[in-house]
């Protein structure tokens, strides 16, 4: 919106410097500049109107770790600030006639509403179990359908709608009609349904130690908008042998404004945290970043870019077979793990919680710079 105002004014009376605007990179400055400002800001107001709501962190006391039961007096629902300081600078800063800008900001915000429910029933109605699994899955589901529709429908993406880059490996893509064109949306909407419904309950496992989730996003988000970036330069896209995507430059701001909301809320959700996000941050952010990557068309990239969440969802995934296998053959489950997800475990074995927060991170920093170097690998 006050893009659309400066660029008018820049076309209309040409005042110096204002042409400053038109470029990707002055509006992805400003965007992530505002974005970290408006979560600093709002921050601190925002949890004293959830302390003063009694809205607080529900602490399963069977959780069994004694370290989290002193969280219980926490707020939670921070996640409207990260929603927020994202949302806000991405209408500001953001082409609005760009399809880009209302696909990116509609995941975030029905996401956002989804896990803001759930956060309602656990924390105001008292209902540890919170939003009926089905009611938040058909949530997820229906960003997936209708951000899948308009990925494979829209004319301006029918010339590579279908394709996704191909890691490590030149010159291939993949092409998700496998069965002709004509079929394609079978194959290709239900598995944009699946990643972002992968990606926002992966984030959502993820958020369990202070900072943990806000760091490894605002990682994930760097990366996904250097991809952004890349792949809407006809130039740069043709050198790293990408598939050019005429206005996906837009997504840079939006990833900006992510990752400075994030670091942001970071701020106030650093160990001991005066803030968690609760599921209205993490469904809105996971199924965020799982969009940033299916419009960019570097989805199979997110096991690297998103491996901290992925390695979260399997540790539950391997502990809930394998006690349920064990379980069935033996009599008695057996885990692999002395708790999940994963991050549990190391909790479990005596880690401090500050200290399994920064080594992640530093691993997620690792697969960030790992997944860059596919580039030039290709």
């Amino acid at each position: 919106m006050l893009y659309a105002l400066l660029d008018w004014l820049n076309q209309n009376y040409a005042p110096p410097g204002f042409g400053a605007f038109d470029f990707i990179t002055t509006r992805t400055a400003l965007a992530a500049v505002t974005s970290l400002i408006i979560s600093l800001i709002i921050g601190r107001k925002m949890i004293h109107w959830l302390q003063k709501l009694q809205l607080k962190e529900v602490i399963r006391e069977d959780i069994g770790l004694d370290s989290h039961l002193s969280k219980a007096n926490t707020p939670t629902m921070g996640g409207v600030i990260i929603i927020l300081a994202t949302l806000i600078p991405a209408l500001l800063w953001m082409n609005m006639n760009s399809i880009y800008t209302w696909m990116i900001i509609f995941v975030m915000f029905v996401l956002g509403v989804v896990g803001f429910i759930d956060d309602y029933i656990k924390v105001v109605k008292k209902d540890k179990s919170g939003l009926h699994g089905w009611f938040k899955v058909g949530g997820q589901v229906f960003v997936g359908l209708v951000l899948g529709a308009a990925l494979y429908f829209w004319p301006a993406f029918q010339d590579f709608n279908t394709l996704s880059t191909v890691p490590f490996v030149k010159d291939v893509n993949i092409d998700y009609a496998f069965f002709g064109e004509e079929y394609g949306w079978l194959i290709y909407i239900p598995f944009v349904v699946f990643i972002i419904t992968a990606v926002s309950n992966a984030a959502n496992l993820t958020d369990g130690l202070d900072g943990l989730l806000s760091g490894t996003s605002a990682i994930a988000g760097v990366i996904l908008g250097i991809f952004a970036y890349v792949s809407g330069r006809v130039d740069f896209s043709n050198f790293l042998d990408l598939i050019y995507l005429p206005g996906s430059g837009e997504l840079t701001i939006f990833a900006a404004s992510l990752v400075g909301g994030c670091i942001g809320f970071l701020w106030y959700n650093s160990h001991p945290a005066s803030v968690f996000m609760g599921d209205t941050g993490s469904l809105a952010i996971g199924g965020a970043l799982g969009a940033l990557a299916l419009m960019i068309h570097k989805e199979l990239l997110l096991p690297i870019i998103c491996g901290i969440f992925m390695v979260e969802t399997l540790s539950v995934i391997i502990q809930t077979t394998y006690f349920k296998y064990t379980k069935r053959k033996y009599g008695v489950g057996q885990r692999v793990f002395l708790m999940t997800p994963i991050h549990h475990h190391y909790e479990k074995k005596g880690w401090a919680e500050s200290k399994i927060v920064v080594r992640f991170w530093i691993i997620a920093i690792l697969l960030g710079i790992l997944s860059l170097l596919t580039l030039k690998l290709r």
